[in-house]
Order: structure tokens, then C-alpha cells, then sequence
């Protein structure tokens, strides 16, 4: 039988293993972020003969071999027209200076960072895009592994750490994300009309080009690609947009609150929270934000977006707009753990090539550049939006108008309602009949023209 057969089958000799010494594993774990974590084993990370290799060198290496310092600022990253810093600490992990992550390598940093602006970006190729104080972390490794390895020659590496080293450390900059007078409350008064430009026609940035430069939005049919998240907007947003809009001839400004639900891929633009400030007032500015965070957090809303006008030109984006979304766009995405969209509302009351009385407001999203030319400008996005019609105005819309009335008595660049804005109507005229586009299903038109009326009669 085969139990048999097996049984008389002649067993093997087993040969004798020869007692090796065996040589003690260390584990060096890198990571972080949402790169998660990998452990390398020695014998991957040093060559023959125990001499290291370029995955041996860590940034507590190079700390430890006093190569670099730990400082606030010292790290930076810049991809896609975009820039990050980051603190190095001194057991070698960085801090990103915008969230307060913590992330174990270059590599994991970089990746973190760089898939906020291009979500398609697989590797962060750390070593060589992240600058330690104006240089390639990837010079400082080339240098140690020349000071242990005496066969690797001198590189530029060795001039960089002798001038480095002898540098005092920047001054720590400002946590948040660079941007211009787009995010600032209070705006320049808009009086020129500004035609617009088609995006392909822009190349790459140009320190000369004027930042008020408008750009036409590029649908994304036009790209064979899907709009990445569905839009839902509040009548009640857009009726106090407008209405805030109207009020001066400069630009105005304000946030936007709401929900964003990652299942259904919708975000939800529940509220409208004007800026009541002026362009250079800091103080005032930053109050301002307060209070708003405040009445964020208050109705258990999120900060979704942003708004302003352009009130004598189209209803596009400028460049100055497009580089202050992308910022906003990195600065929510970033505070979360997966994609948050921000979407950026561009309101246009008075421009004269509008079809009629009603205000143009236009929604737009900024799409990265394409990674092999780093140095365009991102690319102004047309987004689709569904309509909600609320049932009445609420309190808090009737009082953030008397406030906003407050706000711009008397100003130099009040709108006065009662001078002509056409040969037919009135500025105030004009206003109701881009409001009654936007009133509540519940209320009646004349009753809410009433309100509005009201607000701005104790306003004069």
C-alpha cells in the first residue's frame, strides 16, 4: 500500500548546519502622514564591506553628524507654483508648519503635500524636493556619505553645508498660506472694465503680467473629465451675496459655510458670512474672521468656500482669484483627512455687459497644472450647481443686511441707490429686480422688497 511503501522509503541524512553568527538587525522606520509606515532592515540599507549606502542617511543622521539643525522654517517644499514649510525638529521628524502634522521622512512629507495639489501624484521624491534652507536636502546626504565613504567625490554639497552652517537661521515666517489682496476683506475699487483672457493663452507666470488679468473658466467636458464633487447652494446665500455685492463699488468679500458629505460627494452652501472690513486693516480683519469662526462653529457648520465681486467687470476669475483658490483649496484639504472641495463665487452687479438688472454670479474651482509644466498657472474651472430655494429669510440674513448697511454709510464708495443706474431704473431699482430672482417660496416678492427697503432707509 502507499502507507506501506512510504514507511519502508529510506529517510534522508539532514545535513548539518554549519552555527553561523548571526548578525544583529537594526530597524529604521520611516513614514508618516498618510504614507504610512515601513520598517527597513540593515542589510537592505548598507552595501558590502559595512560600508553605508545613500537609504542608510536619515535626517537624525545628518542632525547627530551636526550637518543640520533643527529651526522653525527651515524646511520647504515648492510644487506646482505652490510652497510649504515645515519645522525640523530635533529627533529628526517635521512639523508642517500649516496643520501642525507630523511626519517621520522627507519622502512622506513631500507625498502628503504634493498629492493636496495634484491628487493623481503617486511618490513625494523627498530627498530631492524638499530644501533645507534654500538647498536639496539630497546635496546634504551626498555629503555625508562622502565624509564615511572616502571614495565618493567632492560634490557642490560640501560648499553648501560650509556656507549653511555659518547662517543664521531664518526668522520663523507666518503660518499661513501666501496669498494676495484677493483674500483680504475690503477691496480695491473695481472701475475699469477688464476683458478676459482664454487660459491657454497665459503660459507660463509671468512677474510682469497684470495679477487683475481676467481668465475665462474651462468647463470640464471641455477636458473629457467629471467635475470631482456635485454643488448644492442656498437661495438665502445668494440673495445676501448679492446684496452685499450692490452696496459699494469696490469689491467686497465674505466666506462661506456648510456641509460637505463625502459619501454622496455634495457640498451643501448653507450660509453667506460677509466681511465687514477694509483692505490694510488688520485689526479689523482679524476680528472679523473671529466672529465668523465663532458663528461657524455655533450652527455647526464647516468653512466651504469664499465669495467676492468684480463690480464693473465679468463674473471670471482673475489671476490674482486663481492663485488666492488654489490656496484655500490646500488649506481646507489639508486640514482634513481625505478630499474636501472649496468652491470660490464670483459675483458681478454692475457690469455692463450683462443681459439685464439681474447680478451675474458665477462659481468657479481651480484644477492644478499639469505636473511637466509646474510653472503655469492653475486652471480656472466651471462648476455646475444645483439651486435650493429656502422657504423664507431668516433672522440672521435680515441682520447681517442692517449691518452691512452700518458698515458702508457714509463710505466714499457707497453706492447711492437713488441715482440713475440706467435710462429705465434706479440703482435701487436695479437691486430689487436681482433680488426677486433669488427670494424665498414662502414669502411674498413685495413683502421681502419691503424688508430690504426697510434696512436701507435706517441705513440713510
Amino acid at each position: 500500500s502507499l502507507g506501506d511503501r512510504a514507511r519502508l522509503r529510506p529517510k534522508k541524512k539532514k545535513k548539518k548546519k554549519t552555527r553561523e553568527k548571526k548578525k544583529e538587525k537594526i530597524i529604521i522606520w520611516e513614514g508618516g502622514g498618510n504614507s504610512g509606515n515601513r520598517c527597513i532592515l540593515e542589510g537592505a540599507l548598507w552595501g558590502n564591506g559595512g560600508r553605508p549606502t545613500r537609504r542608510a542617511v536619515t535626517l537624525r543622521v545628518l542632525l547627530k553628524d551636526a550637518l543640520l539643525e533643527p529651526g522653525a522654517g527651515v524646511l520647504s517644499i515648492y510644487y506646482l507654483g505652490k510652497k510649504f514649510l515645515g519645522d525640523l525638529q530635533p529627533d529628526g521628524r517635521i512639523m508642517w508648519q500649516e496643520t501642525g502634522q507630523i511626519f517621520n521622512s522627507p519622502s512622506a512629507w513631500a507625498t502628503h503635500c504634493k498629492k493636496l495639489v495634484n491628487p493623481a501624484k503617486k511618490s513625494g521624491c523627498g530627498w530631492a524636493s524638499v530644501k533645507y534652507k534654500g538647498q536639496k536636502l539630497d546635496k546634504y546626504k551626498a555629503t555625508w556619505l562622502r565624509l564615511h565613504q572616502l571614495h565618493t567625490p567632492a560634490t557642490a554639497a560640501d560648499e553648501v553645508c560650509a556656507t549653511t552652517s555659518s547662517r543664521k537661521p531664518p526668522r520663523p515666517p507666518g503660518r499661513g498660506v501666501e496669498g494676495g489682496e484677493a483674500t483680504t476683506p475690503g477691496k480695491r475699487v473695481d472701475s475699469k472694465i477688464r476683458v478676459p483672457v482664454r487660459y491657454c493663452m497665459l503660459g507660463s507666470r509671468d512677474s510682469a503680467r497684470n495679477p487683475h488679468t481676467l481668465v475665462e473658466v474651462t468647463s470640464f467636458a471641455a477636458i473629457n473629465k467629471f467635475q470631482p464633487f456635485n454643488v448644492a447652494v442656498s437661495s438665502n446665500v445668494l440673495f445676501l451675496l448679492d446684496f452685499h455685492s450692490h452696496l459699494t463699488r469696490s469689491e467686497v468679500v465674505g466666506y462661506l459655510g456648510g456641509r460637505w458629505d463625502i459619501n454622496s460627494q455634495m457640498l451643501t452652501v448653507l450660509r453667506a458670512f460677509p466681511c465687514r472690513s477694509r483692505l490694510g486693516d488688520a485689526e479689523t480683519a482679524a476680528a472679523t474672521e473671529e466672529e465668523i469662526y465663532q458663528s461657524l462653529f455655533l450652527r455647526g457648520l464647516s468653512l466651504v468656500g469664499w465669495y467676492h465681486s468684480h463690480p464693473h467687470s465679468p463674473a471670471l476669475p482673475s489671476l490674482q482669484d486663481i492663485d488666492a483658490q488654489m490656496d484655500y483649496q490646500l488649506r481646507l484639504q489639508g486640514s482634513s483627512n481625505g478630499f474636501q472641495p472649496c468652491l470660490a463665487l464670483l459675483c458681478s452687479p454692475y457690469y455692463s455687459g450683462n443681459p439685464g438688472p439681474e447680478s451675474k454670479i458665477s462659481p468657479f474651482w481651480v484644477m492644478p497644472p499639469p505636473e511637466q509644466r509646474p510653472s503655469d498657472y492653475g486652471i480656472p474651472m466651471d462648476v455646475e450647481m444645483a439651486y435650493v430655494q429656502d422657504s423664507f429669510l431668516t433672522n440672521d440674513i435680515l441682520h447681517e443686511m442692517t449691518l452691512l448697511v452700518e458698515f458702508y454709510k457714509g463710505a466714499p464708495d457707497l453706492v447711492r441707490l437713488q441715482e440713475p443706474w440706467s435710462q429705465e431704473h434706479t440703482h435701487l431699482d436695479k437691486l430689487k429686480i436681482s433680488l426677486a430672482s433669488r427670494t424665498p417660496k414662502d414669502q411674498s416678492l413685495c413683502h421681502v422688497l419691503e424688508q430690504v427697503c426697510g434696512i436701507l432707509k435706517q441705513g440713510s
